[in-house]
């Protein structure tokens, strides 16, 4: 049965969908030793040979960490600035893993990486409103009404913010800052920090602390584990798949 060639690339642990759509394009594929950067091209997988930067492609058994991404790390395989990318942490694992959707330089915290093309790709999906709760705190005291508009929804450059849910921690008097966890489903670039900026409190330090049913707890900073039975199946579930 013919597929999509970006689907085939995901499914074998290549990358996520939207990143095998960028190693089609900039032609680093080649079908039947014939570079294709073609999006809509389909093949029969079976009967056809891929290779990627030279090398054939082939199924890998699926794999699935979550990991504790440290602030000042690129959330991608490789890094034109040669930063600290997930690669560094990753290079020793048998399997070949990639990141399920991103978490800006400067936010650290819950992150999945997985081989799995469908399952990230139905986790990254608005459709599916996976919740991602993150902790943050903002110099200042933030005074309830301006919690109240994260809560109802936050008009941003590219539209309306779904509402969240948002739960005051401390306010912190004395080196004057606030911490609170604030729950999204939307997957915007920067999206916890613009919400930050329009209320008119910058966001001084970010972490993701859950995703979905995972929580982020008895990982230290650069460390993973792998997902246990019970974590992955309720993942699945939370994706509806």
């Amino acid at each position: 049965m013919e597929e999509r060639l970006q689907k085939i690339l995901a499914a074998t642990g290549i990358a996520s969908r939207r990143e095998a759509e960028k190693i089609i394009t900039a032609g680093r594929v080649r079908v039947n030793g014939k570079v294709v950067t073609e999006l809509g091209s389909k093949f029969d997988p079976a009967r056809t040979r891929i290779m990627v930067d030279g090398k054939p492609i082939k199924a890998e058994s699926k794999a699935y960490y979550m990991f504790y991404k440290p602030r000042g790390v690129v959330t991608t395989m490789s890094d034109p600035e040669n930063r600290r990318s997930i690669a560094d942490f990753v290079k020793d694992l048998p399997e070949r893993v990639f990141p399920v959707g991103r978490l800006d330089y400067n936010t650290e915290g819950l992150l999945l990486l997985t081989n799995d093309g469908a399952l990230a790709q139905a986790l990254m999906h608005p459709s599916h409103e996976v919740n991602k709760t993150y902790l943050v705190k903002v110099p200042g005291i933030v005074p309830d009404e301006k919690l109240d508009l994260l809560r109802m929804g936050i008009k941003l450059e590219d539209g309306m913010t779904a509402p969240a849910v948002v739960n005051l921690r401390s306010y912190e008097h004395e080196h004057n800052f606030t911490l609170f966890d604030i729950t999204i489903h939307e997957g915007r670039n920067r999206q916890v920090r613009r919400m930050c900026d329009a209320i008119g409190f910058p966001v001084r330090d970010l972490k993701r602390i859950k995703m979905g049913p995972l929580t982020l707890s008895n990982l230290g900073r650069g460390k993973f584990r792998e997902l246990t039975d019970g974590e992955l199946a309720a993942l699945k579930k939370a994706a509806k798949l």
